[in-house]
């Protein structure tokens, strides 16, 4: 998993770059808008969702939450 959201992030970067270069070079604007879309809707709705299943695997959502025992916890300690 590690190795396909490197992989994956990698592709994206460089769709982005090539993209931004064929925009800002004005070599062909239409490709380059699609290329831009397409890299950034992968970004957000594949590769995002990946890196954060694979950083959050094992972890417990409730440690990061605020509940009761949680501010207890953090009042006993005399947090300033």
């Amino acid at each position: 998993m590690k190795y396909v959201i490197i992989i994956l992030f990698i592709a994206i970067s460089i769709t982005l770059g090539t993209g931004i270069y064929l925009t800002q070079a004005e070599v062909d604007l239409k490709l380059g808008g699609i290329l831009i879309g397409s890299s950034l809707g992968t970004g957000i709705f594949v590769w995002i969702p990946l890196f954060l299943y694979y950083r959050s695997k094992g972890r417990d959502l409730k440690d990061y939450m605020l509940t009761p025992e949680n501010i207890k916890k953090m009042r006993d300690k005399n947090i300033d």
